[in-house]
């Protein structure tokens, strides 16, 4: 483990001080990929334009004589948090325009990922017209093209890497096409259908259909398009931060989503100050759960809810759900740790795990945790219902793990079955009697592709904020920030003597550190050991606000 101190702009720092930014603030901004004041100014005039994603005005204007016609649209999504918000987004939205729309989504351990033929066959049981797809959709070859065999048109909304071969769909809008000119190539799959929808909007208008006064208002679909920017883990680069920040206004102001504010209510998270971490850690795995263990619809229907009542009854489904899959995800990882010794491995490039015992659906947040834990990219596999081996991988930032599995698979043909993803996150079937083969030859490739130096584990700190002049509103004002991937929430690195410490939950350890002279809470997640009396970690600084109680409190991430 290395740990590194972030570099300060110091020119940009001034600046962004001169602009108004508390210093503190600035010094952490100075440290991020920005170069400007302009870099942080999220007004949403900012956003760039839907026109300049490819085919989104001719997709808008043909969606548009649908509409008209009133002819039936189908939206299929994925049984993960962003396809949910996605999925929600795109009946919420046509809806507005009073478009004929239904949802249907795809359950994991039956019809697998995607407009597979299986889900397609499903689908025609709705006598859909029209199917868009929502987060899914862009290697769907055969799922396309069975339902344009049944006089279904299709259009493909996906932000996930395209193949060299493009399922024959009427439409595809996805900002990651090579030929697609859209500058933000990060949008989730919410983000992409919001945009469909502002295009579409414009259509309408230019029609004649609606002035500015009396078009349908979308601002309020921004908390989803929040949540599920932040829950699929994209880059927040300047488009995700605009859409981030006026999605958190959205929720903020307590008048968002009916779903969100049951699920945050039973997180007992309070809404004026809900956070990006939040919605990473409290909201989102509760939608996640349902996809993984049961049927995402269950989170979709929370969403899509008329009344709080009816969103609570669905959103404590949620929460029972993420309570079950906790306890199976403990149990896995445990029989995890156990499966692998490093030190026995010669400390090999890759992390390949099978058991037949493993939950399908968790499989994915147990690559996550050993990725984390082992800083290495980790493929975990499950059986499916058809005798298949499921993989769900994580990477590291040395190895792109969708372009690997590409590689793997052109140079040993009958390898992979099928594969698709991110650079940091992966999927794909193999027989399972191929899974000893593949561990050998994903080894084999990442000792091609990656150096020891990629192996070590990076912690990258801002400058300590910890001094007299800290104070509640300035830990606020960094903590209600605009925080997630590629613009790391920040941590820091200090000395503190622990003055008290107890365990909590069995797991969790609660501690009071002192700093200076200074006393702080403390707590130490998944972590039940005893601490030495003086510690150097790395930590983050939050608020905790209970009625009228306000503290600041230490959450310790690493022991140095």
């Amino acid at each position: 483990m290395q740990v590194k101190k972030r570099i300060i702009n110091q020119d940009l720092k001034n600046k962004l001080v001169n602009n108004g930014v508390d210093k503190r603030l600035a010094s952490i901004l100075g440290a991020r990929d920005i170069q400007s004041f302009d870099d942080i100014n999220y007004e949403l005039k900012n956003l760039q334009s839907p026109h300049t994603l490819l085919d989104i005005d001719k997709a808008a204007n043909f969606l548009f004589d649908c509409i008209i016609a009133q002819k039936k649209i189908l939206i299929i999504g994925d049984y993960d948090a962003d396809g949910a918000t996605a999925t929600a987004c795109a009946v919420l939205g046509l809806r507005k325009f009073s478009a004929n729309v239904d949802f249907l989504v795809p359950n994991r351990f039956k019809f697998g990922y995607g407009l597979t033929p299986e889900i397609v066959e499903h689908a025609l049981l709705k006598k859909p017209d029209v199917i868009i797809t929502v987060d899914n959709g862009i290697a769907s070859i055969e799922g396309v093209k069975l339902a344009r065999e049944n006089n279904i048109d299709v259009i493909v909304t996906d932000h996930h890497l395209p193949a060299d071969n493009l399922p024959n769909a009427n439409f595809i809008i996805n900002p990651n096409q090579s030929n697609c000119s859209f500058l933000s190539k990060n949008l989730c799959g919410v983000g992409v259908i919001f945009y469909f929808l502002l295009s579409l909007r414009v259509i309408f208008r230019e029609k004649g259909k609606y002035t500015k006064k009396t078009e349908p208002k979308l601002h309020d679909l921004l908390d989803l398009v929040c949540l599920g920017t932040i829950a699929d883990l994209v880059t927040l680069d300047y488009n995700n931060r605009i859409l981030v920040e006026h999605g958190l206004k959205v929720i903020r102001n307590k008048n968002c989503n009916f779903g969100i504010q049951a699920i945050a209510k039973l997180s007992k998270k309070s809404l004026p100050n809900l956070k990006t971490s939040d919605l990473s850690f409290a909201i989102a795995p509760k939608l996640n759960a349902a996809g993984r263990l049961d049927d995402i619809s269950i989170g979709i229907k929370c969403l899509l809810s008329n009344s709080y009542e009816e969103a609570e009854s669905f959103a404590k489904k949620l929460v029972a759900l993420n309570k079950e899959r906790r306890e199976i995800e403990s149990k896995m990882h445990a029989e995890a740790l156990k499966d692998i010794n490093l030190d026995h491995l010669s400390l090999p490039f890759s992390i390949c795990l099978y058991n037949k015992s493993w939950h399908q659906g968790v499989i994915g947040i147990l690559a996550s945790r050993m990725k984390e834990k082992y800083s290495r990219p980790t493929i975990i596999f499950a059986l499916d219902e058809s005798g298949l081996l499921k993989g769900s991988g994580r990477s590291i930032s040395g190895l792109h793990l969708r372009d690997t599995l590409d590689l793997i698979s052109k140079k040993n043909s009958n390898l992979i079955k099928s594969f698709g993803g991110h650079a940091m996150a992966a999927g794909l079937t193999i027989e399972e009697t191929n899974f000893d083969l593949f561990v050998t030859i994903f080894e084999q490739t990442c000792t091609e592709l990656l150096t020891e130096d990629d192996l070590n584990t990076v912690i990258n700190v801002d400058e300590s904020i910890l001094n007299n002049s800290m104070n509640f509103d300035i830990v606020k004002k960094i903590d209600m920030s605009i925080w997630g991937q590629g613009f790391i929430q920040p941590q820091y690195l200090d000395k503190f003597e622990v003055i008290e410490q107890s365990v909590l939950m069995d797991k969790h350890k609660k501690c009071k550190l002192n700093f200076n002279g200074s006393l702080y809470e403390g707590i130490f997640f998944n972590h039940s050991e005893s601490l030495p009396d003086r510690i150097e970690a790395v930590y983050r600084v939050e608020t905790n606000e209970f009625r009228e109680n306000k503290k600041i409190q230490i959450i310790l991430r690493n022991l140095i």
